[in-house]
């Protein structure tokens, strides 16, 4: 099968999702300082989820583009992937508008979890489908980062539950894990031939 409909398709889904986050941005109700800063928990969602997306949308790539072909357990590992990112920007409002509210925080680290879960069934299902010696498998190693990233999650979702601060504080720490390039990626030579 063709990987460029596959590569297509998410980031399309992607895009949508972003845009769905913008257009969840309310304006302010006033035009002074203080009317913007009563946003902030607001915008700070949508940055955090933003980075998120991004953040999934650069390792979608780089995956991709490690892959030589596709197959259908792929398209089904991919949509499942897509399908907990579209759940971003609702989870994203949601937090928004109750920040400190520990059911809102635990379902947004939930979606969180789920996305990390599904791109690693993801990797999975590119590693079997590209062998277990491929330039893909040797390149991404055994996801270690999202192995742990899988933990945090699931501990930072009862977390929320007692403290939301601390469960955001731990969804913003592996966020700024996740921004820092994997240098086997980005310093990867290009597929010959």
């Amino acid at each position: 099968m063709n990987k460029a409909r596959l590569e297509a398709f998410s980031d399309g889904v992607i895009a949508i999702a972003i845009t769905i986050m913008v257009l969840g941005l309310q304006m302010p109700r006033g035009a002074s300082l203080a009317d913007l800063l009563k946003l902030m928990p607001q915008l700070f969602s949508y940055v955090l989820s933003f980075i998120y997306v991004g953040i999934y949308w650069v390792n979608h790539h780089h995956l991709l583009q490690l892959a030589n072909r596709v197959n259908g357990k792929i398209l089904w590992a991919n949509l499942h992937l897509l399908f907990w990112l579209s759940l971003i920007p609702f989870v994203t409002n949601w937090v928004a508008e109750h920040h400190r509210d520990p059911v809102p925080v635990a379902s947004y680290g939930a979606v969180l979890l789920m996305c990390s879960v599904s791109f690693f069934l993801l990797r999975c299902a590119l590693i079997a489908n590209e062998g277990g010696e491929s330039r893909l498998a040797k390149t991404v190693g055994k996801g270690v980062k999202n192995i742990g990233s899988m933990v945090l999650y699931a501990l930072a979702i009862p977390l929320s539950l007692w403290s939301p601060l601390l469960g955001t504080a731990i969804y913003v720490v592996l966020a700024v894990l996740w921004f820092i390039p994997d240098h086997r990626l980005e310093n990867l030579p290009p597929r010959s031939g």
